[in-house]
């Protein structure tokens, strides 16, 4: 894998000037292979991984485990290029084993995500199924561990 990819996988915030030194390359270069490679859509985006619990953002996140029929044409990837499309769709990926499709979901509320389900995902042609899984914790995302909560374990001491 090109190192620019590996150096900006674990901080996309990298300058071209560190990454410069790092890889003993002129910033001209770096800044001309960065171009290059988001041309060629190999780097597709950068984004910052938020602790929803720090901003007081909620959202709710489900994963749904989608059991389709392949078209004759098309296989799985016309009906999961559908589904991506969907705003309330963060990742959609085909699957082995049980299911075809792992969807992941964000709403406002449960309510937004039922709907979702209910009036989209599930009356798509060809959505044999659907089992629905609400996030209700993140610890990791990305490679990136969440902080962890702090947990006094002494015995108050009360005067």
């Amino acid at each position: 894998m090109d190192p620019i990819l590996s150096i900006l996988e674990a901080n996309a915030l990298a300058s071209p000037e560190s990454i410069a030194v790092q890889l003993k390359m002129t910033v001209d270069q770096v800044r001309e292979r960065i171009r290059h490679l988001e041309e060629e859509k190999v780097i597709l985006g950068y984004k910052a991984i938020v602790n929803d619990d720090k901003t007081g953002r909620k959202l709710v996140q489900a994963v749904i485990e989608v059991r389709i029929s392949p078209e004759r044409d098309g296989g799985f990837d016309r009906i999961a290029s559908r589904i991506s499309r969907f705003d309330e769709v963060q990742s959609c990926r085909l699957m082995s084993g049980g299911y075809d499709l792992l969807v992941v979901v964000e709403g406002g509320d449960l309510r937004a995500v039922a709907s979702f389900v209910s009036q989209k995902l599930s009356t798509i042609q060809g959505v044999l199924s659907t089992a629905t899984h609400f996030q209700l914790k993140t610890y990791k995302e990305m490679g990136t561990l969440y902080p962890e909560e702090t947990f006094d374990d002494r015995l108050k001491v009360t005067p």
